[in-house]
Parts: structure tokens; C-alpha cells; sequence
């Protein structure tokens, strides 16, 4: 397989994760109802309720987020299909190293499914294409990703990313950055 083999996409990691501290400020929050922004295990008070800032501003306050230490980390349980997309995050948190937010999680998309809202963060993401094909669309152009590719999204960057294919569209997201 032409392209990015694991050990590049190990070594793309490092360099976020290394570079996090350096990410664009002036990029927009995570977008309020985004399906990779919401944490497994969130309660309503986490996300901000009927009633609250949150939810008149659309933008959610900053929250503690655990410390992120070595070693395995399972796939959670998620919210089942919800729209023709389904998530189950692995991890997300802050690493020892400085103000830097880790999070992974595994997204699927069923055909015909609408793409996520355009957004925009203070992190950057990273797409693996698992099964599937899709249009990532990043600043006004689209791409195409199959199985195998490797997407990039820098912090500030406006993007989507959708099924364009026949068949469920399955992929692992890694953001890295600020807190948000």
C-alpha cells in the first residue's frame, strides 16, 4: 500500500503532539452538539443544560479534564446510531506534558448519512480511513479519502467530512491541542 504506513502515522502524532503547546489560538471552539467534542460519560451538567450559558451562547465553558497517563485503552460504549453516525471514543484528556488535550475516537457513518457541521477548533485532527470512502472537505476543497489514507486538519481549519460511498464509512479520529 502506497501512502503513510503506521510508523509515519506514529511519527505524525509525535510531532502534534510535540507542536500542541503551538496551536492557533484564535480558532473557533469546539462547535456545540459535535459528536467528537462530547465525552463518554458527560453528564448534562458537563454540557451545560436547558437554561445555561452554554446553551444560550452555544459555546460550552472549559471543563477539568482528567490527566491521560500510559497504557491500553478500550473502545466505550457509544449512543448508538444517532442520524446515520455512531461514535465510541477510546480516551480524552490532558497529557503531563503541558496544556495539551488528547482525544481518540472511532466514528462510522452509514450511506446517505448528512456530514457533520462545518467546524472549526483550536485542535488539529487527524483522520485514518478504516473502511469506506469519503469526502473530507477542508477550507473550501474537497478530497477524497479511502481506506488506509491519512487526513490532516490544522487547528483553525474549516472542515467536514462525509460518507461518499455505498457502503458504512469507518474511521479513527485524533485531535490534539488546547483545551476547549
Amino acid at each position: 500500500m502506497d501512502g503513510l504506513n503506521r510508523r509515519d502515522f506514529a511519527t505524525l502524532i509525535a510531532a502534534l503532539l510535540a507542536s500542541g503547546g503551538a496551536l492557533v489560538d484564535e480558532a473557533e471552539g469546539q462547535s456545540a452538539g459535535s459528536v467528537a467534542g462530547e465525552a463518554i460519560g458527560q453528564d448534562a451538567s458537563q454540557r451545560g443544560g436547558e437554561g445555561s450559558a452554554a446553551a444560550a451562547t452555544g459555546v460550552r465553558p472549559a471543563r477539568a479534564l482528567k490527566e491521560l497517563s500510559s497504557g491500553v485503552y478500550k473502545p466505550q460504549p457509544g449512543r448508538g446510531m444517532q442520524g446515520g453516525h455512531e461514535s465510541h471514543s477510546f480516551l480524552a484528556g490532558m497529557l503531563q506534558a503541558g496544556e495539551i488535550r488528547l482525544e481518540m475516537h472511532e466514528s462510522v457513518q452509514q450511506p446517505g448519512a448528512p456530514h457533520e457541521a462545518v467546524g472549526t477548533h483550536k485542535h488539529s485532527e487527524i483522520w485514518l480511513m478504516q473502511r469506506g470512502v469519503a469526502t473530507l472537505y477542508l477550507n473550501g476543497t474537497e478530497h477524497r479519502m479511502e481506506a488506509g489514507d491519512v487526513g490532516l486538519c490544522c487547528a483553525g481549519d474549516e472542515h467536514w467530512i462525509a460518507n461518499a460511498g455505498d457502503s458504512e464509512l469507518a474511521y479513527f479520529v485524533v485531535t490534539v491541542g488546547p483545551p476547549e
